[in-house]
């Protein structure tokens, strides 16, 4: 009776996992269309509205101008070249508004566009904006403060990792400010920004900076369809020690959310790009993330202020606010949280509720790629020392799992003799348990211990920079996609492009082969239903599992690969032993 209920409970956990990962492959994150529709509409409707308005205004501001022959000190841009990071920034605003990713590019192509990361605010563009301002606020309403318009000076022309670049502004009230921008070869830049006060009096300041990115409806829509609820994009921060997430949609429907003397860093999160604001550690700051809808545009933005602060007269003050724009590798985020004191900056990379088991095995696949150079030979060789440390469980759980299919007959026999008589068919069966030492609970022990070993792979596949285009082998590209080979078309042999749904690969294919010889060396369970639905498990679990990224696949392939060799070792091992005990005792 115990067995039967173990059975069952084996079989229902199997189906809810089953379930979970069909949910978790077809429901994402979708969302309202009632939400934009008005948006939408109203942003077709009133484009051609909004062209005459800047078309009328740009004439009006051009007659102006030349009616009152004014002289505007033009804008100039500031190359930024680096190993890893190309664009630009402008003396308007002073921000940084432009920057591409040179080692990351939009297509698994070389020749494909960069990756562009930030874009200027461009009046004619109709797509997003995306970029990063630093300056200062005040209480005093009459002290002249730059702004977002205030064009600074410099006579610099590239920001480089060896040469800063120094932009200066004086207001006409005796203060002078300078922010000096530099940057190292990855992806931080350092903004110094310092006042030197000769007013003839102390005056109170509070420096800030801020991220500002910008959404039209359909590509806001775009945006959110493309993630879902397996990783976080959106407005990112840790407070005081805690990590805070917040959802687009969060910050559009709180509309300001605000942290008040606190310490940390604040940014915004794609899921593999990354723009973060770390204020200076020696000052507590107030951080915001603030949502408003203004020319048919979502924009979101983050920023600080710092806690105010009084610069004497003839004095000078400075403080640095970093500024991170690119990648999330995790050997990087880690560097720079060790170098500058930042809290859990590893937590950008959305390692989920299984950081303890997520981080760690991205870790060792990054070392044995360190030693091999490949990253899907790495994850063979995680897979091998996984079953290495598993070993000791897994191979009780096999040997019982063996002894059970051994003493099978003896098991129905049991239930056919007392199959009226439920107490006397328990207490018969626990005796064989305990006279033949098996432990029917402990077969669904490597299914447990290979559940979250699944999920954290899987976030690990999805979520890294790591795992993004890198190739296997053969027609595997890409381990954090799909297979892109098709069983329909004999695998590419046959000259028709399959869709997405029928898109069912080689690796799936032998994930769902070697599940079933897996399945084979099981005992059977002893009711017939249970037995069929166990045998349609291998069908089931190859169409959930073809979608997922080939990585994933690659690894349940081969670990099902590993268990078959030692399940047939386990076989061998104690037929030998019985035949030897028999012998011994007759």
């Amino acid at each position: 009776m115990e067995q039967e209920n173990n059975t069952k409970n084996l079989l229902l956990a199997l189906v809810l996992s089953i379930v979970i990962l069909t949910l978790w492959q077809f429901l994402y994150t979708i969302p309202e269309e009632e939400r934009y529709k008005s948006e939408m509409e109203a942003y077709q409707k009133q484009q051609q509205l909004i062209t005459q308005k800047k078309e009328k205004a740009a004439q009006q501001a051009q007659q102006l101008a030349q009616e009152l022959q004014v002289t505007e000190v033009p804008e100039k841009r500031i190359s930024i070249s680096t190993p890893t990071l190309h664009g630009s920034l402008t003396t308007k605003g002073a921000r940084i508004d432009s920057l591409t990713l040179s080692h990351y590019h939009v297509e698994n192509d070389p020749a494909s566009d960069p990756v562009t990361l930030l874009a200027p605010n461009n009046d004619k563009n109709t797509n997003e904006f995306y970029l990063a301002e630093f300056g200062w606020v005040s209480k005093d309403k009459a002290l002249n403060l730059p702004n977002h318009n205030t064009v600074w000076q410099t006579s610099q022309t590239q920001l480089t990792p060896s040469t800063p670049v120094d932009l200066t502004w004086q207001n006409g009230q005796g203060l002078t400010f300078t922010l000096t921008v530099s940057v190292d070869e990855n992806y931080m830049f350092a903004v110094t920004k310092s006042v030197t006060n000769q007013a003839g009096h102390s005056v109170t300041l509070s420096d800030y900076g801020t991220i500002n990115r910008s959404w039209t409806p359909e590509h806001l829509q775009a945006h959110q369809e493309r993630a879902n609820y397996i990783i976080h994009t959106g407005g990112i921060g840790v407070f005081d020690g805690i990590l805070q997430e917040f959802t687009y949609q969060d910050m559009s429907e709180q509309k300001s959310i605000s942290f008040k003397h606190t310490t940390g860093w604040l940014g915004f999160s794609d899921k593999y790009w990354l723009t973060a604001l770390i204020p200076s550690s020696t000052n507590t700051f107030f951080a915001n993330y603030k949502y408003y809808f203004h020319n048919l545009r979502h924009r979101y933005q983050t920023d600080y202020s710092s806690s105010p602060y009084v610069v004497a007269n003839n004095d000078t003050y400075q403080t640095t606010t970093h500024f991170f724009a690119g990648a999330k590798k995790i050997s990087l985020l880690d560097n720079y949280a060790q170098e500058l004191n930042i809290d859990l900056f590893d937590r950008a990379v959305d390692f989920g509720w299984l950081y303890f088991i997520t981080k760690p095995m991205l870790i060792m696949l990054k070392f044995f790629y360190d030693w091999i150079g490949n990253f899907g030979f790495a994850i063979l060789l995680l897979t091998v020392l996984i079953k290495a440390l598993l070993f000791p469980l897994a191979h009780k759980s096999y040997v019982s799992m063996h002894q059970m299919k051994m003493f099978t007959p003896q098991l129905q026999e049991i239930r056919e003799r007392y199959k009226d008589d439920k107490m006397q068919m328990h207490q018969h069966t626990m005796a064989l348990y305990k006279r033949e030492k098996i432990n029917p609970a402990s077969g669904c022990l490597p299914i447990l211990l290979q559940i979250p070993v699944f999920f954290a792979l899987y976030k690990v596949l999805f979520v890294t920079i790591e795992m993004r285009h890198a190739p296997f082998f053969g027609w595997i590209t890409d381990l954090s996609a799909q297979d892109p080979t098709s069983i329909f078309n004999l695998f590419g042999l046959i000259p028709w492009e399959v869709g997405p749904v029928l898109q069912i690969g080689v690796w799936p294919v032998l994930m769902g082969l070697t599940m079933y010889l897996q399945q084979k060396m099981n005992p059977e369970p002893a009711d017939p239903i249970q037995a069929k639905v166990f045998k349609l498990l291998p069908f089931f679990f190859t169409l959930i599992l073809y979608r997922f990224p080939a990585g994933l696949v690659i690894y349940w392939a081969w670990n099902n690969t590993l268990t078959v060799l030692q399940q047939w070792y386990i076989t061998k091992t104690y037929k030998k032993r019985t035949a030897s005990s028999a012998s011994s005792q007759s």
